[in-house]
């Protein structure tokens, strides 16, 4: 569980970061998914961010990523003092995330419903080189609106990918009612669960979980910070 104290820091740390408000709140909604994600389960080496022995994560919600360049200059991907500049010319961090110029990032992303079916490729390439790696990609429920999010489930259900896990974070900010989410996923293939999004040992316990045969599905309701 995260302390008082850590999260205190994580949103100082956010704080660094200005610019972009009117995506706070989808930076906001991934903030304890992601914390959990790169504190208690994914494998990586920040002095090596290629390392061939790290597991792989995308931000598929790549508007709003505050919340995720918080946690990698927390977790030593790159000084925190980047934060401060934030979408300005200077600095590396923009509005969307730049594999190119941002250490730790494994996807450019920003268009929705693009990210999801990158992370499908690069699971289908761990797989081909028999490594156990894992791959996590972080959805939206606005993203869902997107027809590719659509082929990219059925595709990995179809594929067996049993090392890929996607996280949908439902903020409610969708246009359109998504209906019952882990039933979807399960009749394309998947193994699904709905969790609370802000509880972390619900988190911890959906992300470790695997099955031999199938992706995994995380349904993570969250709801609006007062």
């Amino acid at each position: 569980m995260m302390t008082l104290t850590e999260r205190e820091r994580l949103k100082k740390l956010m704080a660094l970061a200005t610019g972009d408000e009117k995506h706070d709140e989808s930076s906001n909604s991934t903030f304890d998914v992601l914390w959990v994600l790169y504190d208690r389960v994914m494998r990586y080496a920040p002095r090596n961010p290629r390392s061939e022995g790290r597991d792989r994560f995308v931000l598929s919600k790549g508007h709003g990523p505050v919340s995720y360049f918080a946690i990698l200059a927390d977790k030593g991907f790159f000084p925190a003092e980047e934060l401060r500049k934030f979408e300005t010319w200077e600095g590396i961090l923009g509005g969307h995330p730049d594999r190119n110029l941002v250490p730790g990032v494994e996807a450019s992303t920003g268009s929705l419903g693009h990210g999801l079916p990158m992370a499908i490729g690069v699971a289908l390439g761990l797989r081909a080189k028999g490594s156990e790696r894992r791959v996590f990609a972080l959805i939206g429920d606005g993203e869902c609106n997107e027809g590719s999010i659509w082929e990219a489930i059925l595709l990995a259900g179809n594929l067996g990918l049993a090392n890929l896990t996607c996280i949908l974070i439902d903020n409610h900010s969708s246009s359109q009612n998504l209906g019952d989410m882990v039933a979807k996923f399960t009749s394309f293939g998947w193994e699904a669960c709905a969790i609370n999004g802000r509880d972390h040992e619900q988190i911890y316990k959906a992300l470790i979980h695997t099955h031999p045969e199938r992706p995994i599905a995380i349904v993570a309701d969250i709801e609006k910070e007062s």
